[in-house]
Order: structure tokens, then C-alpha cells, then sequence
């Protein structure tokens, strides 16, 4: 398993980005608008972990901007933890059995959500490509809330 990023909502992207980057000192290292979705997702890295971190080697920050404006309570600005996994489908055999509930279920062979008990979402993704489609997994709903 590989710690890959945390994710926090902003609600004002330029005034983040002034005090992840000028004040705390991260940097950028990738940026991408999702026009579908309406938002944009913005990955820092600590100076020290820039190089690694290109090479998607290093934990990074994802900032989060959801172009239509919302109201964050109760944490909501605060996403996920995201783990790369040598094999999704084992690693949500394991969790169940450990009576975790898979929250969204890796249908596609690629990405799982599964929540600690203090109802932190944790994003499990696929190392390399996804696995093939696979029961019970394919056909298996959402789960509450991730």
C-alpha cells in the first residue's frame, strides 16, 4: 500500500493557493478543470518532495474547488485519505471480512471508498491499471455516503 494525497475542499481556490504556496510554502505540481463536473482539482507538494512528487512517488495535497458555491459544515471540506493497492479486490475481501463497509464498491477495477469509524472517507485506487470487472464487485451498490 502506497500513501498517495489528502484531500480538502477550498471554497476560494486563489486564496488557498496564496496560503498553501506563498505563505506555507507548497508547491503546485499539476492543475486540471473537469468542465463536466465543474471543478477543479490542484495537487501541492513540500518543496523537499517536488521531483517525487512529479513522478507521482511522493504524498501530495489535492485542493479541491467546486465552481458552484457551497457551504462546507460538519468537515465536509475535508475529502479523503487515498491509498494505492496491489490488488483492489483483495484488499475489499479483507476489509469486509473485517466487517468494513465498501462504501463504493470497485466496480471498475480501479477505485474503492471505504470509511474509518470516526466516518473519515478513505479512496483505495488501483496500482498500474484496473483490474477486470469481477463479482461480487461489478454488481454491487453504493453504500451511504463517502
Amino acid at each position: 500500500m502506497e500513501y498517495l494525497h489528502t484531500m480538502v475542499r477550498v471554497s476560494d481556490l486563489d486564496a488557498s493557493l496564496d496560503f498553501y504556496c506563498n505563505k506555507l510554502g507548497l508547491v503546485e505540481v499539476s492543475r486540471k478543470d473537469y468542465e463536466k463536473g465543474r471543478f477543479t482539482l490542484v495537487f501541492l507538494a513540500a518543496p523537499g518532495d517536488l521531483e517525487t512528487a512529479k513522478e507521482k512517488k511522493s504524498p501530495m495535497l489535492e485542493l479541491t474547488y467546486n465552481w458552484d458555491r457551497e457551504e462546507y459544515s460538519g468537515g465536509r471540506n475535508f475529502g479523503h485519505l487515498a491509498y494505492r493497492v496491489g490488488d483492489i479486490y483483495a484488499v475489499c475481501e479483507r476489509l469486509m471480512k473485517g466487517g468494513v463497509t465498501i462504501n463504493r464498491p470497485p466496480r471498475d477495477g480501479h477505485m474503492a471508498f471505504v470509511r474509518s469509524p470516526d466516518g473519515i472517507s478513505i479512496e483505495l485506487l488501483q496500482k498500474g491499471e484496473p483490474l477486470a470487472p469481477a463479482e461480487p464487485w461489478a454488481s454491487m451498490e453504493n453504500v451511504g455516503a463517502w
